[in-house]
């Protein structure tokens, strides 16, 4: 990393923004890596997304004003994660993931004493779905979400979520098609409080969905 900041002009006109579609693009590819279980890819990717840590480490080295490298960032992390498993590296126990959790919940409250809001921390650029789950999770903290929707608040762990439907989805009933796009936001909101309480995951829900329109799509090429 340190040769291409020195050797390569593209690297060094390269700005913590400019950057960022870089990491967008890696973080899916990574992401669909993972999904599509490909281990060749998932090796692949997961150099290319440290690849982008490097990259910023290495511009943020260079910083006039408040310079850190690629050793400070390992360093603050390992003391975040030191804090944050008070069961593996301090006198607390925990017994289960959920015990885990409590433990996690309660490091990371203590560190962000300064949040006025359940909301601070959500990333605005989060994809719509995802955040919009994040955000529910959220909101169930202080008695908030979708009125008059019970699942909402159902518990994640009632049911397990039913197979997958493979091949193609009827369109909804006209009846029942929203009328605008914000009828259209309150059902995919509905949707989402509806994957919470199954703990199903919306984004990748969607996203799988999606892969099987494209096999379709290319099948249907072709046919062609």
């Amino acid at each position: 990393m340190r040769q291409v900041r020195e050797k390569c002009l593209w690297s060094q006109a390269m700005t913590h923004r400019e950057l960022v579609p870089y990491l967008v693009e890696e973080s899916a590819e990574l992401i669909d890596a993972v999904e599509r279980e490909d281990r060749a890819e998932l090796r692949e990717e997961l150099g290319d997304l440290l690849w982008q840590v490097l990259f910023h480490a290495a511009i943020a080295a260079q910083d006039p004003d408040d310079p850190f490298d690629i050793d400070d960032v390992a360093r603050t992390l390992t003391e975040k994660m030191t804090r944050r498993h008070p069961h593996v590296f301090g006198d607390a126990v925990a017994r289960t993931p959920e015990e885990v959790l409590v433990h996690w919940n309660a490091a990371k409250a203590a560190e962000k004493r300064e949040r006025r809001s359940v909301l601070d921390g959500i990333p605005p650029g989060m994809p719509a779905l995802a955040r919009a789950q994040k955000i529910l999770g959220r909101a169930a903290k202080v008695g908030a979400g979708i009125s008059g929707s019970p699942a909402a608040d159902a518990s994640a762990s009632e049911e397990e979520p039913p197979p997958a439907i493979v091949g193609p989805t009827p369109a909804p009933a006209l009846d029942d098609a929203p009328v605008d796009e914000s009828a259209l936001g309150e059902r995919l909101l509905e949707l989402v409080a509806t994957a919470r309480a199954h703990g199903w995951d919306a984004e990748r829900a969607l996203r799988e969905r999606v892969r099987i329109l494209e096999d379709e799509v290319r099948a249907a090429e072709a046919g062609n």
